[in-house]
């Protein structure tokens, strides 16, 4: 299989056709991440440094202020979504296709050509490409990037370029992850009466799952919604034994209004009685919509798509920068509620705008 050469100067659609058809579902970006790398370092107005798959690139103009703009390099899995498509609808919208169009490469085109032909922008910026955002938050490759080198990401601002059609999204909520275990009794199938069925004892916790009414909270103007929900059960080693444990595992999106161990509290709360292991846990991050960059940032967006900012409700990596005490906000092309899903696909306009009002932003 041939290395992918990226044109980071050509047409924008294209590049991010490069990007997508460049398998790189989250553990294996290595051949993007090389190809990246490659196109940066050609650029004498970049430095470029990096740590395994994550890279960064940087200006260094002694600009007043500095500007972070972040994007991750993988996708979850293909699902015979590859290679990508330029489908034109009836009323003559076009979109790409394909995995990773909408989550996120699209927005790391936009992200690549600007860093390429943006050679004097009125802020210092900081281009970050990274891995394994789609896994685990410990993979997270940002979160390296965070403990390894926190100069390579620090700044007085920072976009994500996650998908937001176009819009911009404040904050994000946090997210939880727990294991809730229903001990029971072992015994043969024909002779039930003897064990504890852990399947059959479930049945109270799930019932709390559906009751539960979850909240919608508003945070610094913006609303953001929560949930808690099953996500997974598993018990049982065969067909002929009574299970003797039951684990139903648990995902807990909460506003950011709520610290993470207001989040864990709240889920031992509701499962009181039960054995709760919290396996993965990320917090939220409030809009910061307040820092005088991002305000400027918000006004210019908002002048462009004539959309005011909303809540991001899923979680994504403007936690991080909010933990280093950076201000960040969601902005790029795609509609999230298509992240995933098999027809992925994000309009061509949303790209060439997103591209457009970005660079617009940081030549101003």
């Amino acid at each position: 299989m041939a290395d992918p050469v990226l044109n980071l100067t050509g047409d924008l659609v294209e590049l991010a056709r490069a990007l997508c058809d460049t398998e790189s579902v989250s553990g294996d970006e290595r051949r993007l991440a090389d190809a990246v790398d490659q196109a940066l370092r050609g650029l004498d107005h970049l430095e470029v440094l990096r740590d395994g798959d994550a890279l960064v690139a940087r200006t260094a103009l002694g600009r007043s202020e500095r500007v972070v703009v972040a994007g991750h390099l993988d996708t979850v899995p293909v699902a015979g979504n590859l290679p990508t498509e330029l489908r034109t609808d009836a009323s003559g919208v076009t979109e790409l296709w394909g995995r990773g169009t909408v989550d996120m490469k699209a927005g790391v085109a936009v992200q690549l050509a600007l860093a390429a032909t943006l050679t004097a922008p009125t802020r210092d910026v900081t281009w970050v490409f990274y891995d394994q955002e789609e896994v685990e938050a410990d993979r997270n490759g940002l979160g390296r990037l965070v403990r390894n080198h926190p100069d390579w990401v620090s700044g007085d601002f920072a976009v994500l370029c996650e998908p937001t059609a176009g819009a911009l999204e404040g904050g994000c909520n946090g997210t939880l992850r727990a294991e809730v275990r229903v001990p029971g009794r072992a015994a043969h199938s024909g002779r039930a009466w003897l064990g504890v069925n852990a399947i059959h004892g479930a049945a109270p916790l799930l019932a709390r799952l559906a009751a539960y009414s979850p909240r919608a909270v508003d945070v610094d103007g913006l609303v953001y919604r929560e949930g808690l929900n099953a996500v997974g059960i598993r018990g049982g080693i065969a067909g002929n034994v009574i299970p003797d444990e039951c684990v139903v595992t648990v995902n807990y999106r909460f506003a950011p209004a709520r610290s993470l161990d207001e989040a864990v509290a709240h889920v031992r709360d509701l499962f009181e009685g039960y054995d709760v292991r919290v396996t993965d846990a990320a917090p939220g991050a409030r809009p910061g919509l307040d820092h005088p960059a991002a305000a400027a940032f918000a006004a210019a967006v908002t002048g462009l798509t004539g959309r005011p900012p909303a809540a991001k409700e899923g979680w994504t990596d403007v936690a991080r920068f909010t933990e280093l005490g950076v201000p960040a906000v969601n902005f790029g092309p795609g509609d999230p509620t298509l992240a995933h899903a098999d027809d992925e696909r994000c309009p061509v306009d949303q790209i060439t705008g997103c591209f457009a009002g970005l660079r617009a932003w940081l030549t101003s």
